[in-house]
């Protein structure tokens, strides 16, 4: 799995004319899911990103997290995430799960923020959408689970 995560003051997500999700203070999260993801992977990037350290605290440095601050979360599904642009000039994009699965583990980690007890908004899976970002900083991360150290037999 991969995500931008992009620290904003607000954001918005619409299909055509119509918001479908909208936060205050918080994250936006644009997820892609590989091909070879599985719920363990997207355990550890849910964790994580929850996690991170990127807000600030009172001495201006960043050293507190989403789950510190009450923000909330916007997770959009892009695809486009997995594209390989290796070679010629059209972009592949056969790393990406097949939408069936990568649905499936898309809403596994929005369920995973709100069990966390953040406030996740979400776009519509599959459609085109127009992402409103007001990234502060700007602050943009990128984790992906090629990352995530082997933790095969341990708890997550």
């Amino acid at each position: 799995m991969r995500i931008v995560a992009q620290r904003v003051s607000r954001a918005g997500v619409s299909v055509g004319a119509e918001i479908v999700g909208k936060i205050g203070l918080g994250l936006c999260i644009l997820l892609g899911v590989g091909s070879d993801d599985t719920d363990r992977e997207c355990l550890w990037i849910a964790e994580k990103a929850a996690n991170l350290r990127i807000f600030e605290d009172p001495g201006g440095r960043m050293n507190r997290s989403l789950l510190d601050v009450g923000g909330e979360a916007l997770i959009i599904s892009q695809f486009t995430l997995y594209a390989d642009c290796g070679k010629g000039r059209r972009p592949s994009f056969t790393g990406a799960a097949a939408p069936g699965a990568a649905k499936n583990l898309y809403e596994s980690f929005v369920r995973r923020f709100r069990d966390m007890g953040i406030t996740a908004q979400t776009g519509v899976f599959g459609a085109t959408m127009s992402v409103d970002i007001i990234n502060e900083g700007p602050v943009t991360i990128i984790l992906d689970t090629a990352d995530m150290p082997d933790r095969r037999g341990a708890d997550i």
